[in-house]
């Protein structure tokens, strides 16, 4: 029995809406149809719709809410297509709106950072509503960089008088004395992708400048013992390559005014032998804990190359059987139950 097909109109307000929406060389239409199975055509500023039944009404809430994301002046692009039709068929289209109320931070020079997914802004309104916040995900879901913004902008509003960044250097076990040069160029190479992200935020000379005033400090998970750190913004990046000491150690470093990020992917995990991370044992020990929030981030926040997602997606089904049982974390089993 064949499926009926459908027909539905979608007006389109303007034609730099409707260019915007159907992309460079129609690059964002195609997408719309292969990932909806619909067709369609345009006449004018009049879109119509032909499909199976569901599949142009996930389409048509689709197009409508990107038209309202242009006409805030949003940029629509191929991977937002994809995420907005993934929330409608999830039954969850209203959700695609709030994708247009993310915005973070303006970098210096004049670019706005933004939440593109809806994880991504719940992740951000958790570092807005707790003094602790872990975030976990894989690469590409901004945990790093949505935190660095949220440093930034606790700085320049002086909620905060310093930002601390810090990381394990799993590879030198915390040992940094045989490598050549000062404190700052033995953690270089593990806090790459912090100053990566302040750079793109503030620009390099800023930042010396914010050094120099004491305003933004650098050091490895062993210089932390012993410190308490005051009106401070902490992030701790690559957690799950702490030990359950190194962690313990690290959230108790907390002082007055201060807030902590910490940030990691517990499926890459590379603690010798067969330490449990700290990561794991601290989301296992203070979910639920007031004033500590859990994001857990997915495939579906990462927005890096588009490809990037099909790879952790990919990547994840495939080693799901495969980890070892010390990664595996007890909210990952509980998720599947």
């Amino acid at each position: 029995m064949e499926e009926t097909t459908t027909l539905r109109r979608v007006e389109v307000p303007t034609n730099a809406a409707l260019l915007a929406l159907f992309g460079a060389f129609d690059e964002n239409l195609q997408v719309l149809e292969h990932e909806t199975g619909v067709r369609i055509h345009a006449e004018e500023r009049e879109l119509t719709l032909e499909g199976a039944e569901e599949n142009v009404q996930i389409a048509s809430d689709v197009i409508e809410r990107l038209l309202a994301m242009i006409e805030h002046n949003e940029t629509i692009d191929r991977s937002r297509i994809r995420y907005a039709i993934a929330l409608a068929r999830e039954g969850n289209a209203d959700l695609i709106s709030e994708m247009m109320s993310g915005m973070v931070l303006v970098t210096y020079r004049g670019r706005q950072i933004k939440c593109k997914t809806v994880g991504q802004k719940r992740y951000v309104q958790a570092m807005k509503d707790n003094t602790v916040t872990f975030a976990i995900g894989p690469a590409g879901t901004g945990k790093t960089y949505l935190a660095m913004a949220m440093a930034v902008m606790a700085i320049k509003n002086k909620q905060v008088a310093r930002i601390i960044l810090t990381r394990p250097a799993v590879e030198a076990g915390e040992k940094l004395g045989f490598l050549p040069g000062d404190l700052q160029n033995k953690v270089d190479p593990y806090l790459r992708p912090l100053y990566d992200a302040i750079y793109d935020m503030i620009g390099a000379e800023a930042y010396q400048r914010m050094v120099e005033k004491g305003q933004v400090e650098v050091a490895p998970m062993a210089y932390m013992r012993g410190r308490t750190l005051n009106d401070s913004f902490i992030i701790l990046d690559e957690a799950q390559n702490t030990t359950r000491e190194q962690m313990k150690m690290f959230l108790t470093r907390l002082g007055q005014g201060s807030r902590m990020i910490i940030t990691g992917d517990i499926t890459q995990v590379d603690l010798p032998g067969d330490k449990r991370s700290g990561l794991v044992d601290a989301i296992s020990i203070l979910e639920g804990v007031d004033d500590i929030a859990v994001c857990h981030l997915t495939a579906k926040d990462v927005v890096r190359h588009e490809l990037v997602q099909a790879i952790v997606a990919a990547y994840d089904k495939a080693g799901q059987n495969r980890r070892p049982e010390r990664e595996r974390a007890p909210w990952d089993q509980r998720r599947k139950s």
